[in-house]
């Protein structure tokens, strides 16, 4: 294979940093953790002296070589796109958390050809280092959101992570956690939303509450964090945290349109009235907490996400008729950004 070296300089900017992340930083370096990877095989010195570890600081002044092998790529069906933005919150030659944007579909479908998540974490890994359990077109995927739904997600880099992380979901012990605003008054604190869940008969795009042999089961709790008085053209609205305990296509757009109350903004399962919906054109739904333990380390990950901007405006345009906050609502709240 050939090879090639690489000699930089840590800056000003560059002070402090793990020495697998000042690799991947500069220009025309691999991912993280590929660099990574460079260390562990000996190709990279700090001063002329061997790197022990990916996780050493670099400090200003430093003179770090590596000696990088250009690798072949690896082929497959899916393009890489590198101009998709990934927001990486968590990363080790395991697996990648990341916070998902708003558009942003998790693999190739009718429509979306390159511009999927899948083709982003192909160009950030390569095909070679994601897992491939779900196939060549589902790359490193675990779990999905929804196209419109923003938030934490998980993706795998090799083929036993992926099941560990899958086998977790089926045990019910990774831990996902949503946000949502819902229409109307949610009269409980909390609550329990257990169903079948089928694609419906009526409409294939959607999916419905269902009691036939082939739906799924679906279980979904809520919790209130805050509500909001009606006003004369709508029936008012709470805030609410999800639990999903299973992973059911559009299972808390279902199961709250289900109990009556349906997601601000959606366009699917929710109301076509656009000042009902607070100017929203996308389900309220925010993917804001997930905790796990890590399948390789051992290691509790545990990561929080704030609401991107748009949801927050609609929050804060219904400040003024807050009815209050439930004690859970006090406690999480503030993390996800929203002022009091």
């Amino acid at each position: 294979m050939p090879s090639r070296i690489v000699n930089l300089l840590v800056g000003p900017e560059s002070d402090g940093m793990r020495l697998d992340a000042f690799l991947a930083s500069a220009p025309d370096m691999p991912s993280r953790s590929a660099c990574a990877r460079l260390v562990e095989e000996g190709a990279v010195t700090i001063n002329e002296t061997p790197a022990t570890s990916k996780s050493e600081r670099v400090l200003l002044g430093d003179r770090v070589r590596a000696l990088v092998g250009e690798e072949q790529p690896q082929g497959g069906p899916l393009a890489p796109n590198p101009y998709i933005d990934l927001d990486v919150r968590f990363e080790d030659e395991h697996l990648i958390v990341l916070s998902k944007q708003a558009g942003l579909v998790c693999h190739p479908s009718p429509g979306h050809v390159d511009d999927t998540l899948a083709n982003a974490l192909v160009a950030h890994c390569g095909y070679a280092h994601l897992g491939m359990l779900q196939g060549e077109e589902r790359p490193g995927i675990v779990h999905r959101l929804d196209m419109d739904t923003t938030g934490l997600m998980v993706a795998a880099k090799d083929d036993a992570t992926q099941k560990a992380l899958q086998d977790l979901i089926r045990l019910r012990v990774l831990d996902r956690r949503y946000v949502a605003l819902v229409h109307g008054y949610v009269a409980h604190d909390e609550g329990t939303i257990e169903t079948g869940i089928a694609r419906s008969t009526r409409d294939r795009i959607r999916m419905a509450v269902s009691d036939s042999p082939g739906a799924r089961e679906a279980i979904t709790t809520f919790r209130v964090l805050e509500r909001f008085e009606a006003g004369r053209r709508d029936d008012g609205y709470t805030l609410v945290e999800c639990h999903l305990y299973t992973g059911r296509t559009h299972q808390i757009r279902v199961h709250m349109r289900h109990v009556g109350h349906p997601l601000v903004g959606d366009q699917l399962y929710g109301r076509g009235d656009e000042r009902q919906n607070l100017g929203l054109s996308r389900q309220f739904l925010h993917s804001w907490h997930i905790r796990f333990d890590h399948p390789a380390t051992g290691e509790t990950i545990e990561l929080a996400d704030r609401l991107p901007e748009d949801l927050l405006d609609v929050l804060e345009s219904l400040k003024e008729s807050s009815m209050g906050r439930t004690a859970v609502g006090e406690r999480i709240c503030p993390g996800l950004g929203v002022s009091g």
